[in-house]
This record gives structure tokens, C-alpha cells and sequence, in this order.
């Protein structure tokens, strides 16, 4: 009886039943399937060199950003986009490895498709695609919101599953992200997400992505 409840229990475990399973998919940013100027690819001396705080080592030894001063802001032109295949249906969340020095230098704009029109943000200004990043400056993980004028709230989207488009849009320079993190565990409680680097998320069924940093999927929930 004790050894057919834990062959039914690992019969379940493989299959994916219920809750057992999270969809976990984690890109190095610099990985993006494009990169548009004047988004670039830099180091923690690049950020130095601007006048901010010098981060720490990124995962992977490199970030992307808008190269500016902490003091500017007002970056309107550039993004980098991600060619994402959804393994299911369902409802999914972004965390953002990213260092925001101040005020000048915490946001950005964010369109997911087909779950969000095609429209740039950087053009009409819609609130309901701008990003405002938790500051630090150091790396820090920070849920993907919606800063609208009368308030900020957790964003979620949900997709049939398949081929989608992520774009993060510059909105201020000197905003850096260093990786992403996409799950459809919804909790706004980092510690219960636990997000991880590309490198930590680790599956038998991982997945390569065309060449990119970004590989892994489904690995069971803590």
C-alpha cells in the first residue's frame, strides 16, 4: 500500500496535475531577440562612467539600458523585444532584475502581444503600459506594474498559449534591467515566487530558445 501511494504520488508529479507545476521562463536581457539604439548593452563601469552608483556583476557580466546620468530622465526612443513561445494557456506575471538610481531613472514602458494592442507607448504616452521600477542601486528584483495616475498595480497577462511578443520600451535614461523573469505564479509576494536567473532555472524538460539565454519551463513550485 506505502509503495503504491508514492507510485500514484510520482505518476502525478510527472504528469503535471493540478497546481503541482509553474511555468517558469527566465531571459538574460542581453539575449533579447533585438535591441534597438539607443537601448544598449553594458557593464557596471558603463554606469559608473555616467555619474551613478556602480552596480555589482550582472548575471551574465553585462545589462541593458539607455546610457545616462541619474539626473536626466526623459529617454524616449529605443526597446528591446523578446520572441517568447508560451508553453500553455494561462494567466502569467513579469519580474524584472533591474537598478533604478532615483527618480530620474526608474521606469519604462512595457507591451506584451497579443495580450496588449500593437502600440507604442514611447508615442501616446498611455499610462496603462508604463512600468515604475522599485529604486536601488543595487540589482533587485521588481514586479512588472501599471503606473497609472491613480495608482500603481500588479500587471498580469493572459495568453492562449504559443508565439508572443514582449517589447520594454526606454521611458527614462539610466534605467537598467539585467534579466527577466516570467511565471504564472501570480503572488505579489517575492519571497512565494522566488524568482530566478536563466541560469537557476533548471528542468529536464528545459527548453533553448533560438540560440538565447533564455531556456527553462515547468519546474515544480516550491
Amino acid at each position: 500500500m506505502f509503495r503504491s501511494f508514492w507510485l500514484c504520488a510520482l505518476t502525478l508529479l510527472l504528469l503535471g496535475v493540478g497546481s503541482v507545476w509553474a511555468i517558469e521562463l527566465a531571459y538574460e536581457a542581453e539575449g533579447a531577440d533585438v535591441i534597438e539604439a539607443p537601448m544598449e548593452i553594458a557593464t557596471p563601469a558603463d554606469a559608473a562612467a555616467q555619474g551613478g552608483p556602480e552596480p555589482s556583476a550582472p548575471s551574465g557580466g553585462s545589462f541593458v539600458w539607455m546610457a545616462g546620468p541619474p539626473t536626466t530622465g526623459g529617454g524616449g526612443e529605443g526597446f528591446m523585444e523578446f520572441n517568447i513561445d508560451l508553453p500553455e494557456a494561462g494567466t502569467y506575471a513579469i519580474w524584472g532584475l533591474i537598478t533604478a538610481w532615483d527618480g530620474n531613472s526608474d521606469s519604462f514602458w512595457v507591451t506584451w502581444q497579443p495580450a496588449d494592442p500593437d502600440e507604442n507607448p514611447q508615442e501616446t504616452q498611455n499610462t496603462e503600459f508604463r512600468w515604475g521600477a522599485a529604486q536601488g542601486n543595487d540589482w533587485h528584483w521588481d514586479r512588472i506594474n501599471q503606473w497609472l495616475d491613480g495608482g500603481t498595480f500588479e500587471r498580469e497577462w493572459t495568453f492562449d498559449g504559443g508565439a508572443t511578443t514582449l517589447r520594454i520600451y526606454t521611458r527614462e535614461d539610466a534605467t537598467m534591467i539585467d534579466c527577466i523573469y516570467i511565471t504564472d505564479n501570480l503572488s505579489a509576494d517575492e519571497a512565494e515566487v522566488a524568482p530566478k536567473l536563466p541560469s537557476e532555472v533548471v528542468n529536464p524538460t528545459a527548453v533553448e530558445s533560438m540560440g538565447k539565454l533564455a531556456v527553462t519551463w515547468a519546474s515544480m513550485k516550491n
